[in-house]
């Protein structure tokens, strides 16, 4: 067959999980051509309808479930990895009693990694009133809250690890709040897959995302010349910690509290306004029942 195009992250969780499928280390998996990019490009390209396979936001998958099926592996949930946002240490943005999220962020110049991103749809909820969203790549955020370009910073991925670094400071964990609010784990991007593939396609991608991330872990150390090529200049404990933080046992499966989550997320991006009415489109690959279920 020809080779599906599966498109991810250049980030560590991704490149660690996709390593073996993307190496050809997968004898019954799909041949694959890697294509790597930021979760906005990836949300774009997927609203695009153009790779076979595609790490998507959550958020962004709540306008993409009439074209794409949700995979049970190979995603990002779970508890303590949710967005931060962050601001100068002189700005006089502070939590306190008497000043909630959403007077607090109103009028403010607000840095976020994309519009469809699970992040920005964070943001929405926790502050209604946020003043204006200025969008731009997930790695250039810090630097553009050093230079005053921005109020606060929304800040996702390796950003959690080096923001201190920075001299910047933490003005609220969005996955802090969300797991007080709602008791779920924080579901952040998902894998998926084009339901005009077919059914046995989709089985076999789902199976072989599963058995890549399982060779991973059996051998970590085999993937780390390919997760520090595309890691640029994240420093090697950065590297460690990003794969401890977001790949758990959630990225094997979602189970039935993952599932709950990012239905929950998906009924709330519903009611906000922020994605459209289609709750009644079946959402995930089921791969003992060999079909797409709601």
């Amino acid at each position: 067959m020809e080779p599906l195009t599966l498109a991810y992250s250049p980030c560590p969780n991704d490149t660690y999980i996709f390593h073996a499928w993307a190496h050809g280390l997968l004898p019954d998996a799909p041949p694959v051509r890697e294509v790597l990019e930021d979760i906005d490009t990836l949300n774009a390209m997927a609203l695009r309808g153009e790779p076979d396979v595609v790490k998507v936001s959550f958020h962004a998958f709540a306008h993409l479930r009439d074209r794409y099926a949700l995979l049970h592996a190979g995603g990002a949930l779970g508890r303590g990895c949710g967005p931060l946002i962050v601001v100068r240490p002189d700005s006089p943005l502070r939590l306190t009693n008497g000043s909630g999220p959403a007077r607090l962020l109103a009028g403010c110049r607000v840095a976020i990694p994309g519009t469809l991103t699970t992040a920005a749809m964070l943001l929405r909820l926790y502050a209604p009133t946020v003043g204006e969203l200025v969008v731009m790549p997930f790695d250039t955020i810090l630097a553009a809250v050093e230079r005053r370009e921005v109020d606060a910073g929304l800040i996702i991925h390796e950003s959690r690890f080096t923001y201190r670094q920075r001299g910047l400071r933490r003005l609220a964990d969005l996955g802090e709040w969300w797991e007080r609010s709602t008791g779920f784990p924080i579901p952040l991007g998902g894998i998926v897959v084009r339901r005009d593939l077919g059914i046995p396609i989709a089985g076999r991608v789902d199976r072989a995302v599963r058995h890549s991330l399982e060779l991973a872990r059996d051998d970590p150390e085999a993937s780390n010349a390919y997760i520090r090529r595309h890691a640029q200049e994240m420093d090697p404990g950065v590297c460690r910690e990003h794969i401890a933080l977001y790949v758990n046992d959630f990225s094997l499966d979602y189970g039935k509290e993952g599932e709950a989550a990012i239905r929950h997320l998906l009924a709330l991006a519903e009611e906000a306004g922020t994605a459209p009415g289609l709750m009644e489109s079946p959402l995930f690959w089921d791969d003992q029942l060999g079909t797409i279920r709601g």
